[in-house]
Order: C-alpha cells, then structure tokens, then sequence
C-alpha cells in the first residue's frame, strides 16, 4: 500500500488523500496545522497508551499468581477483595459527587428509548439506522413473529387485521380515549384545539387532552395526527384511498412510532478495519453522516433508487404554529479501545499507531461539519462511545486524549462527549471512580454482558474451570453488575443528563421473545438498550409508552447499591462432574459459533452478521461473542475439562458444519463478496480455519482475552494472498 512521509509519520495515502482532500475541506483547517499538531499529540500521548497496556499485563500476572497460590482453596473474598486493592485492581472510592457536562442533546439526556449499534463501514446499514428515528408499527408487526402465523405470498388479510388489532390495542393502552376504544373509531377531526374520535356518532376526546400534539392536513379531515406519551412521539396517518386505510373504520393506514432515538454508529466490534484502506471506508461513512450528504444505491423488488438520510418531520400545532421534528436518530461514533494498533499510521520509532488515537481524531474531524449544520447535535456536542477501559487510569487517559484533540483541532472544551462501556471488570469495581475521571464530559453508560463476560473469564483464568455459558446468565455476579451499574449512574447524577444503557437482543429473527423480556431493560432504569434492526427498535419503543424510566430511576436511587462482594464472585465450577456428552455438546456450540463468525471476518471483512448457530437459528455475532466462546475453550483446556485433540477434532467437525450453512446463505451470492471457499475441503491452508483454532488453542495468552490482535493479523494476511 503506498504511503507518504509527513511529519516522521508515513501515512497510507489512502487515508492521507481523505483526511486532505474530503474531511479537511470546509473546517477552516489547513492541512500542514492539522497534520503537525497530529503528529506532536501521537507522538505525546503514544508512549502512555504503551504504559497502560503494560500496566494490565502486569496486574493481570498477579491476580493469575494469587489464583495459583490459593488453589484448591474456596474463596475468601474478604482477603481476595484485599488483595485486589494492594495491586491498585480496586482502587479507592472517594467523596459523592455529581457528573457536570453541558450541551446535551435531549435524545440523550431526557428521553428514554431504543438504541441501535451499526456497523460503518456498511452505508446502506448506516443509513437505514440514521432513518430509524421512525418507523411504521403495522410493518414492523406484520413482518415478524410478534403476530403469529404465516404471512403468505402477497398481503395476509387475516394477518394484516391481527396487527391493526394489535396496534389499536397498545393505543387503548397509550392513548386511551375518553369513553370508547379505538377499535370503534370511525372519524377523527380537529375542532378548536383538540382532537375529536367519533363514535356511533358520539363524540370522544383522549383522557388526557395533553397528548395531542399536532397534525397534518385539513381539521375536518386530517392526514396525520401526532400524539406524545412518555415524551415519545406516535404519528396516526388517516388514509381512505390507502390499501389498508380503505378497509379500515377510521381511515387510518398506519401508525408510525418514534423508535430509535439514538444510534452507535460502530468503528469497533461489529467492523472488520485493519488497514488504512479499511479505515478509509469507515471513516468516509462518517463524514457523509455528518455532512448529511451521506447516500447508497439500492434495489428493492426490481426498483433501482438511492438511499438518503431523512428530512425533518413537520407538523401543524394544536394551536396553529408549525411543529418540526427530528427525522433522524442523534449518532454517537464508538472508536476502538486502548489495546489495538493500525499500520495506516507508521510512528517515528517503527511502530503502529495507537488507533484509539487515529480515531478521536478522525471521528472528531469529521464532527466539525456538522458543528455548522447541527443536523445530528443541535448542542455542538460529538459523541464518541468508547470501549474496553480498564479502570480509572484508563478513563483518565480517554480524557487527555479528547482534551489534546479538542485543542488541535480549536473546538471549544468538552465538546467531545464520551460514552463508557462497562464491560470490563476492572472499570465495574472501579465505575464511579471511572466516571469522576470524565464528570465534564460523560453522557453514557452502558453494561455489556458479552465483553463483561469475556473479561470476568479472563481475569479469573486460572481460579478453576467455568460454569457452562448457559449458567453464566444466573451468575450473581451478572445480575450485581447489572444493578450496579444503574445504581452508581444514579448516584453520579445522571437521571436527566445522560444515558444509562443496556445491551443487545441478539436474535432478530425472535421479535415475540424479545417482546416479552426486553421489557425488563426499561423496568431496571436503564433510558437506552441495544437493539440489531431498525425494525427491532420500533417493536423495542412500545416498552417506554408502557415504562417510565425516570420514574423507576426514582424508585431505584431509594434502594442500597449491591454488594462489591457480590460483584467479585468468580463463576467457576468448584466440583465439575460433567459427563462427555454435556462436555462435547458445550464444545461444538462454542466451536460452531467461533468458527461461523471468524470465517466471515477473514475470508469477507464482514465484521458483525447474522451467523446461524448449531441449530439453525440466526445470532447477531461480533467480537464480544466470540471473546466469550474463545475464552470459555481456552479455560476448559488449561484446567483439563477436554483435550487438544478432542478440541481439534470438534473444530473441524463444526468447520464443515458451518461450511454447509454458508453454500446455502445468499448473503455469499451478494455483488463485491467473493465465492464462498470451504475451509473443510484444505484444512491446512485455510487462513480462517487457522485463526479460529488459534483464538481457543492461544486464547489464555492473548490480551485480556481479546480476539482482535489475532484476528487482525489473519485478515492482514488473507488480504496479502487476494
């Protein structure tokens, strides 16, 4: 790949040519100040970053020691929790304190509702998350399992009655009329400033006349009437000449509900980025989402059109003033962590650019477009999510960083916002402490079982064998951290200021099940949690009509924070007395999943999708995923639950099973992707064969347990031999 020298860096020009020639354009930033003030904070900041890394390996060598020498023994949590502060794991919690950031947009810190995570090197994806701030609630149920049967070819009368049945019903639930149902309205008009439901002739208003908002068209026969419950928006469009509005007593042909509030547009987990290339595309992605001009050529039943980001929704008022809403969900950037490099950027002394650094940068650049606009912050705020810290050092350093960027780049102090994943075990025991670190600027935190998962494996490595992953969901360490995280959030101040998360529903193809248990993320006081489809989010948005977070929140910030103590308990099984079976089957379901994920990452550069698992049935994989399953074999395989050989021989017999699954899936027929190749037919030379099988056979050596050093690294290599 060819590179230019600038500043002691040699800078792929791919990346070079984007940041002079597309992001630098239109910011007032000439390139020469851009590049040279770059280059002084990389070269500053590079050698703590190396620092800290160091620093895990080292408190990560002496938990293993603690472990090793208390063998055998059952835990002591007093003397462990001892332990774990005289090596500065758990450091000192200090005086209460409240977080203090400004220029917040409301999506953030005063509404509650779904959030999506995309990945950015995919536009269509991109786009479509952006458009989800709406979404229409008869498709989203007629096209999922929410509304049981079969659909059928062409429009399912029976089915489509089923969902208007269903939709009327959460509006008696929402916005219940005065007298009636809304099964039995048969007109609805505007008169003076309220809204009027005719019933066999009889006039009814909503309970509570406040919920009217606005509408569209004439008072005597409106096109759309706007109703706001729990601060979220539902938009009732009035139809007669409609397929559906023709059928329908009132005339109403759809309900389209405010649905994705917020969406993580992701540079990390769900993405596939090893070189400057790579990043190219990501970033590219990024700037058009914050210029606006953001566009993907699209098919869709033989129909050619292109892809654009929505305007704003406009409405007349109650009282006749013009109402304007945001018609797309505010984006937050989530950057990579501290731990990976990227030869886009070659340093002075020879080595790879910190691409945490590479990315506040960039993503930031890119922002300032939208500081003019204000299409996406209307507070001139960029939200850049950041993953994987440990502790508060960690935290502190994410601080630096966005403070040395916002000074290069002029922008005004704490206009870098930062969301923190808590999926790691040492920022978990160490969270309030970690948000004092970033109390001007943090708008986000988010508990992320998967990561947390594979760190909590990790960390504990060499206490003893792991329970099963099954089990791992009714660990009373899982269900502590959850409220943990909630508890110390509010502590911190941040009901009405920021987002306290959940994470993701991981099966898209089961909307009924989620339906019925994602209820439970607001019902915890969490104001966002992570849904994998635009579709997802608008069924996941009727849980905040029915819960209002801010009054749970009021109800939790009474309750006693849960127990450190519980936090530390280490989910290891203390007698294991499993049979072959149980074993092997627990083998193939991790070895599936692995193998199903990683041979997309290195074959396609596809860094989140849809992988069927051992059964058939369709899981939203990234890194997270695979950091449990990879960890969970290399655990079972240092303390003797199976052997090398058995583990060799279920990988190759999961690699041909995935073979199979993949001949069938369409996804391999789709334009830009390569043939499908089998890793069965050449075990031997197959590069992501041979990555996942080094993922469990070198898991207990790689980095807190991460995938990517290795992953990068195949990906490098089976791009080299394209």
């Amino acid at each position: 790949m060819s590179v230019i020298d600038k500043n002691g860096l040699k800078i792929s020009l791919v990346l070079f040519d984007f940041i002079n020639n597309e992001a630098l354009p239109g910011t007032n930033i000439k390139s020469d100040d851009f590049w040279n003030k770059f280059e002084k904070v990389v070269h500053e900041l590079s050698p703590i970053n190396k620092n800290l890394l160091k620093k895990r390996e080292t408190i990560q060598k002496k938990i293993d020691e603690w472990h090793k020498n208390n063998k055998g023994q059952d835990l002591d949590k007093k003397k462990y929790l001892t332990f774990l502060k005289s090596i500065s794991y758990i450091t000192e919690e200090k005086e209460n304190f409240k977080i203090e950031t400004s220029n917040v947009d409301e999506e953030i810190a005063s509404l509650a509702g779904p959030q999506l995570v995309v990945p950015v090197d995919n536009a269509r994806y991109a786009l479509n998350a952006a458009n989800a701030r709406w979404g229409s609630l008869y498709d989203a149920l007629y096209g999922t399992d929410v509304i049981s049967g079969s659909r059928g070819k062409g429009y399912n009368e029976e089915r489509g009655k089923k969902v208007i049945k269903y939709v009327k019903n959460f509006l008696d639930e929402t916005a219940p009329l005065s007298n009636s149902s809304w099964q039995n309205v048969s007109k609805i008009e505007i008169r003076n400033e309220d809204v009027v439901f005719i019933v066999d002739n009889k006039e009814n208003v909503l309970k509570n006349k406040n919920q009217f908002t606005g509408y569209n068209g004439e008072k005597s026969n409106p096109s759309s009437i706007l109703i706001k419950n729990n601060n979220l928006h539902i938009d009732i469009l009035i139809d007669s000449n409609h397929m559906i509005g023709k059928s329908d007593k009132a005339s109403i042909s759809d309900v389209v509900v405010e649905s994705a509030l917020s969406t993580i547009i992701d540079n990390e987990d769900s993405v596939a980025a090893v070189d400057g290339e790579d990043k190219v595309k990501c970033y590219r992605n990024w700037l058009g989402l914050m210029k606006g001009d953001l566009t993907a050529n699209m098919e869709k039943n033989g129909k050619k059109f292109v892809r654009k980001l929505n305007s704003n929704r406009n409405y007349i008022s109650k009282n006749g003033k013009e109402i304007s809403l945001h018609g797309r969900a505010l984006l937050l950037n989530r950057n990579v962590g501290h731990l990976m490099t990227n030869p886009a950027i070659i340093l002075k002394d020879g080595s790879e650019i910190p691409e945490g650094i590479m990315d506040a940068f960039v993503s930031t650049l890119c922002a300032l477009h939208d500081f003019k606009n204000k299409k996406n912050s209307r507070t001139g705020s960029v939200y850049i999510v950041k993953p994987k810290m440990h502790g508060p050092e960690e935290v502190e350093f994410t601080n630096l960083l966005f403070g040395k960027v916002e000074e290069a780049l002029g922008i005004k102090q704490y206009s870098i916002k930062v969301g923190i994943m808590d999926e790691e075990r040492r920022t978990t025991v160490n969270l309030k402490e970690c948000i004092r670190k970033v109390k001007k600027r943090i708008v986000f935190i988010n508990t992320g079982f998967l990561d947390r998962t594979g760190d909590e494996m990790h960390t504990s490595f060499e206490a003893g064998p792991m329970i099963f992953k099954g089990e791992m969901k009714k660990s009373t360490w899982l269900s502590t951290y959850e409220n943990w995280n909630v508890e110390v959030g509010l502590d911190c101040g941040f009901s009405g200021k920021a987002q306290i998360g959940k994470g993701m529903w991981a099966m898209p193809d089961q909307m009924a099940n989620m339906m019925e248990q994602k209820i439970g993320h607001p019902k915890s006081g969490a104001n966002c949690a992570w849904v994998p489809s635009p579709t997802a989010a608008t069924l996941h948005s009727l849980h905040y009509h029915k819960v209002n977070v801010f009054k749970e929140q009021d109800k939790i910030k009474s309750r006693n924070r849960a127990k450190l103590n519980d936090i530390l308990e280490i989910p290891k099984a203390d007698r294991p007395n499993w049979s072959t079976d149980d074993i092997n089957r627990e083998l193939e379901n991790n070895a599936q999943g692995i193998i199903g994920y990683v041979v997309r990452w290195i074959d396609q550069g596809v860094g989140c999708s849809k992988v069927p698992d051992i059964n058939n049935i369709g899981l939203m994989e990234d890194r997270a995923t695979l950091r449990i399953s990879s960890q969970h074999i290399a655990n079972w395989l240092h303390h003797g639950i199976c052997t090398n050989d058995q583990v060799m021989k279920i990988m190759k017999k999961m690699a041909t099973i995935v073979d199979e699954q993949n001949e069938k899936d369409p996804a391999y027929n789709r334009s830009g992707r390569s043939a499908y190749k089998k890793m069965s037919d050449n075990f031997e030379n197959s590069i992501a064969f041979a990555a996942a099988c080094e993922l469990v056979f070198k898991g207990r050596v790689q980095p807190s347990g991460y995938t990517e050093p290795l992953l990068h690294q195949k990906r490098l290599e089976k791009k080299a031999n394209n």
